[in-house]
């Protein structure tokens, strides 16, 4: 559908330009969006601004906008299977990764349609006579750039919360990966959203998504992405002195002690990193194992890891294919270099023998021990590749896993309470799990991360308050 969605209605772009839509299993474009100008998005623009200032939606209760998320959480429900497809199709994902992505994303629009009365002002003792009162408010206009991994579920993620708290929206999907964002928005319209609420202008983020950023009349800025990219959306929105929340990268590791229970954290070690063909910032990329019992679960590791298989998305197997031809490039430019290092590669996964010779595919990989420094222990590879070191004791554990610029997810393997809590108080990271990894989707849970992983926080009541502001109201009644 090559159209932007604007103030409720489908229009073409200003340019007339389009952008193929490739199809990542077979490297093979199926379709075209349109390739979105910056008067594309002032048109956006303009029209959630009406929305929110004289329009229909800058007028509805929290009742209201809660009802109409939930109405929209019942439509992707019931559209389920279709959106899986979609998402699978676009991203390369296996089916059965596409159908839990589109539950969260229904859960996303129930949780927050949920909690859109529920987001309460307080009131502050202050001087005799006076009332003090602080309201949560709208910023007004709010822009969201979303990602090629997880499109379907960013959807909900950044536009549920958004919309809840009463903002008018503007969306800009990656070119990579538009399908599911499109199929969403006749979803929108289908649930009673006025228009101007919800817009979404397709295109590269060189142009359209630069300009949603450095549009006057945004108030806020939502970006999950590279940590290059989110630098120079940080630079734009400070231009307009407007605030963002920024969702990038991640390096985060597992912390398996010697008393950890192999059997519970293998499989968890695995799937944390060849989820999604590890394209996610949360991926777990390093396992740092005390070195006591290095061998022991490194042996076990491997035999699990190369059991794992890619293929198509209708394959439904562990892997699907990367994004891009240039993703897939970068991937294996850090798998190369790991082998050119010297860092020993201890297993790989398989692709499936059926697979279209035009996909992006690339074999799961696991390395280590890494050296420290080597770029593969300390550089976000945003595929499937894991890599292993070992640990003396707590401390070295910690100076291990707080030793790159990242700070987003960890996980602490020990039976030992006293030390999960220590640890778990020490690590840098937004997100720590202990004996498990990840919690599914987690839509209650706040998250975000520290350093290069970004600012800000996405998920639960956090996100209701990033997405909002306060007033603060001083009222002299008298004694």
């Amino acid at each position: 559908m090559a159209r932007h969605f604007i103030d409720g209605d489908w229009v073409a772009g200003s340019g007339g330009a389009t952008l193929p839509v490739v199809e990542p299993a077979t490297g093979r474009a199926f379709g075209e969006i349109a390739d979105g100008t910056g008067e594309d998005v002032d048109r956006a623009v303009r029209a959630a601004r009406h929305a929110y200032d004289e329009g229909a939606w800058g007028r509805t209760t929290a009742t209201e906008r809660g009802r109409m998320l939930t109405r929209l959480a019942d439509l992707v429900s019931s559209n389920a299977e279709d959106l899986a497809s979609i998402e699978a199709r676009d991203t390369g994902k296996p089916m059965s990764v596409a159908r839990a992505d589109v539950t969260a994303l229904a859960r996303y629009f129930e949780f927050y349609g949920g909690a859109a009365d529920k987001l309460h002002g307080e009131t502050i003792p202050y001087l005799a006579g006076y009332l003090v009162q602080v309201l949560r408010e709208p910023h007004g206009v709010t822009g969201h750039i979303l990602p090629w991994n997880y499109p379907a579920q960013m959807f909900g993620r950044t536009l549920a919360p958004s919309l809840a708290v009463g903002n008018a929206t503007v969306l800009k999907p990656a070119e990579d990966a538009c399908a599911s964002a499109l199929r969403l928005a006749e979803l929108v319209m289908e649930a009673g959203f006025p228009a101007g609420a919800v817009n979404v202008v397709t295109g590269r983020g060189a142009s359209a998504g630069s300009a949603l950023v450095s549009h006057p009349g945004l108030d806020f800025v939502s970006f999950t992405g590279s940590p290059e990219v989110g630098q120079t959306i940080q630079k734009l929105a400070a231009d307009n002195y407007i605030g963002c929340t920024l969702e990038l990268g991640g390096k985060s590791p597992h912390l398996v002690f010697a008393d950890a229970d192999f059997d519970a954290a293998i499989p968890v070690v695995c799937k944390a990193i060849i989820q999604n063909s590890g394209q996610t910032c949360s991926a777990g990329s390093r396992v740092l194992v005390e070195r006591s019992v290095y061998d022991a679960f490194m042996e076990r590791l491997v035999e699990a890891f190369s059991r794992t298989r890619v293929g198509a998305p209708d394959m439904d197997l562990d892997c699907g294919p990367i994004i891009t031809a240039r993703q897939r490039a970068r991937v294996q430019s850090f798998i190369d270099r790991a082998g050119a290092d010297g860092v020993p590669l201890l297993a790989e996964g398989t692709i499936d023998p059926g697979v279209d010779a035009g996909g992006f595919y690339v074999r799961p990989s696991l390395f280590g021990p890494a050296p420290r420094a080597n770029v593969i222990a300390r550089e976000e590879v945003f595929g499937p590749v894991l890599v292993a070191m070992p640990f003396e004791d707590e401390a070295d554990a910690m100076t291990l896993a707080n030793g790159t610029d990242y700070g987003l997810v960890a996980a602490i393997w020990t039976r030992d309470g006293a030390r999960q809590m220590r640890v778990g108080r020490r690590l840098r990271a937004g997100q720590v799990f202990v004996n498990t990894y990840g919690a599914g989707a987690g839509i209650e849970l706040p998250f975000g991360g520290n350093g290069k992983s970004g600012h800000g926080r996405e998920k639960g009541f956090a996100a209701l308050h990033d997405f909002s502001r306060t007033k603060t109201m001083v009222l002299n009644h008298g004694v």
